[in-house]
């Protein structure tokens, strides 16, 4: 058994690989918490830790499950009833009653009977997707209803009464699923190690989920995370601009002023740089499943307009559209963002696939005038041309133009150049780097925006 000391440093240090900054102030507010709560009651142990180590609600969804494998609630096997009709009885019972001890223990149970895999009796494997789909308790919600229909009094808002009790139920019917899934990775982790299971069965935080793979949820818990990033990378990029200002050293005015110290130049003589900020052009792919990390990088570039002295955005799938205009106007709206831009914005033409060769080469022709010598570009797509013409002299003369130009893909390196992707000739005339999640992003636009 792991000392608890020892387990709340692990517990710290598996929450800082998923992301969670947790510093040693923290850290030891949580061991004088445990002191302080002792071991007697888990939940009110979660939530001392939780009130230590957390900076903001967001984080639960990483903590609880972190904080189940090190802190389980129990030890071992529980004694399991094969018989599922008795489980799915047993759970209809506790779940009309709301049982949350017998919930716990039903969710063991049926973990042991029904989640386990594997050719040999001592196998470590246990699925919750397996239990549920024996178990299936999302058919009881008939059977709960009418169990608490026979203890319950008349209403005259009888429907309004039962769209009520069927979201009860099904919260409680959540909550059951929740523990279940719980319990193997407990059932895991007691045979493997919870380091492990830790780090390889827990759902990654939304800044860290890839945008190609991102769910609507992941997406919508991300455009809340704009303007907090946005703040971040504003305070960054202003502590790069004071120290850029400081300019390099004036030679001739350091040499003159050191004739005072017999030649030695005892204080050097900065050349001071004229503040001038610099103009952002954001180039983005806006189809299929790029979409999602299109958007949110323009909704983080609206949030950070202020360091710019002028930002363009222009949107494209075979065509090239400028966007700015609905950028700005929807900034209270950021879930519209891409309906806006399909149904106000020319991006397409007679066909709905992304045309790399056709969009550079329009902008090339039509908007080049808003490139210049002070301009950065940002190109956001995966360089998948769908086999046509990826048109390398029009990003040549993009490149030419402008005073850097990168490329962001949120594809893997090691899918560059596969397929229809353009990905390695491209990077051949400008910087291409991987930005395959949110948290990878806010490095890349703290470390390459110019300032």
């Amino acid at each position: 058994m792991t000392a608890l000391p020892d387990r709340v440093i692990e517990l710290v240090r598996t929450l800082r690989t998923h992301g969670l900054r947790i510093g040693p102030g923290e850290t030891v507010d949580a061991a004088a918490a445990l002191e302080v709560l002792g071991l007697g009651d888990r939940e009110r142990v979660r939530e001392g830790l939780a009130a230590a180590l957390l900076h903001h609600e967001g984080q639960r969804a990483v903590f609880d499950p972190v904080f189940d494998l090190y802190f389980p609630l129990r030890v071992g096997a529980p004694a399991a009833s094969g018989d599922t009709a008795e489980l799915r009885e047993r759970l209809a019972a506790a779940l009309a009653a709301n049982d949350q001890a017998a919930l716990g223990q039903l969710a063991a149970e049926a973990v042991d009977s029904l989640g386990g895999y594997g050719a040999s009796p001592g196998s470590d494997g246990f699925s919750a997707h397996q239990t549920l789909d024996r178990l299936r308790p999302q058919t009881l919600l008939a059977r709960v209803r009418a169990t608490l229909a026979q203890g319950a009094q008349g209403s005259q808002a009888a429907d309004f009464t039962d769209r009520l009790t069927d979201d009860e139920i099904r919260r409680r019917i959540e909550g059951f699923r929740q523990r279940v899934g719980t319990e193997a990775r407990r059932r895991v982790a007691e045979r493997r190690g919870a380091d492990e299971i830790a780090r390889r069965a827990l759902r990654p935080t939304a800044d860290r989920v890839d945008f190609l793979v991102a769910g609507r949820a992941q997406l919508d818990e991300l455009r809340g995370s704009v303007h907090p990033l946005a703040r971040k990378l504003a305070t960054r990029l202003a502590a790069r601009r004071r120290r850029a200002a400081r300019g390099r050293i004036d030679l001739r005015r350091t040499l003159r002023g050191s004739l005072s110290t017999g030649g030695v130049p005892m204080r050097p003589v900065l050349r001071r740089r004229r503040p001038a900020r610099p103009e952002l052009v954001l180039l983005c792919d806006v189809s299929g499943s790029v979409a999602g990390f299109a958007n949110f990088t323009m909704l983080l570039v609206q949030a950070l307009h202020d360091q710019f002295s002028k930002v363009r955005v222009y949107a494209f799938v075979n065509r090239v559209d400028e966007v700015t205009g609905l950028l700005r106007k929807g900034a209270a709206d950021p879930a519209g963002l891409g309906d806006r831009i399909a149904g106000e914005a020319a991006v397409t033409g007679w066909h709905g696939s992304s045309d790399y060769g056709t969009s550079l080469g329009e902008f090339a022709e039509r908007h080049l005038d808003a490139v210049g010598p002070r301009t950065a570009v940002f190109v956001l797509g995966d360089a998948r041309t769908n086999m046509a013409d990826p048109n390398l002299p029009a990003l040549r003369r993009i490149a030419e133009r402008a005073r850097r130009v990168y490329w962001l893909n949120p594809e893997p390196a090691s899918q560059w150049g596969t397929g229809d992707s353009a990905a390695l000739a491209y990077a051949e005339l400008v910087e291409m780097h991987v930005c395959r999640n949110a948290h990878q992003l806010g490095g890349l636009v703290a470390r390459l925006l110019p300032v």
